[in-house]
């Protein structure tokens, strides 16, 4: 069910959101390097922002808006309504039935969301270069061939799976912590998607380091 939730359902906004980005990527790239006849280098280049790092953290930033604040305000609500206090009275360990299933469900949604995300950017980025610079399809894949690694996709796998434990984990860290009422969970919901962003953002720096 949680993976249903959190990553099936998010699967449109994230195919509309890194289809466009690899459309203004494409956009913004496919004209000068035509100009200056490097047309044969635009599909790597577009792979190789689109799976290193344009990927996983839009993927990350998406899935933060989306399913992070529906964990807080989820796990929010039980708090303020005491239902977490009643799994404690029958012996059940919140963390295990409310947290443990979350997080794994975004570790390995958001890598599959990930790579369908990136293959769907990297075709819009195909289409919108041969329909406005007249770059073929054989020229834009075959510079993905010469240019781009299983790496270039593999690093991007990895971030993923980072970016789905620190959305889950901050989702319900902010739900299971939250003030009573509902100011306060509308505010533990807002902090949810603040500081989830802003640790997408620093993990990003710190992963790429590491990885590149």
């Amino acid at each position: 069910k949680q993976s249903l939730d959190l990553g099936v359902k998010s699967l449109s906004i994230v195919a509309l959101t890194l289809l466009f980005t690899g459309m203004v990527l494409s956009v913004q790239m496919a004209g000068v390097l035509t100009k200056y006849g490097a047309a044969f280098s635009i599909g790597g280049i577009v792979t190789i922002a689109m799976g290193r790092e344009l990927g996983p953290v839009l993927c990350g930033v998406v899935l933060a808006g989306r399913c992070g604040a529906a964990i807080t305000a989820e796990l929010g609500t039980m708090r303020v309504t005491e239902q977490i206090d009643a799994l404690r009275c029958m012996a059940v360990n919140p963390v295990a039935y409310l947290v443990v299933p979350r997080m794994v469900a975004c570790m390995t949604m958001l890598p599959v969301l990930n790579v369908f995300g990136v293959a769907i950017g990297i075709v819009g980025a195909m289409l919108v270069a041969a329909l406005k610079d007249g770059v073929s399809a054989y020229t834009f894949f075959h510079s993905i061939q010469v240019f781009c690694g299983t790496e270039d996709i593999s690093a991007g796998i990895i971030k993923s799976v980072i970016f789905g434990m620190i959305v889950a984990l901050v989702g319900c860290d902010r739900g299971m912590t939250c003030d009573a009422g509902a100011e306060g969970v509308g505010k533990a919901t807002t902090q949810s998607v603040v500081y989830s962003i802003v640790m997408l953002f620093a993990a990003n720096y710190l992963l790429s380091s590491v990885l590149f």
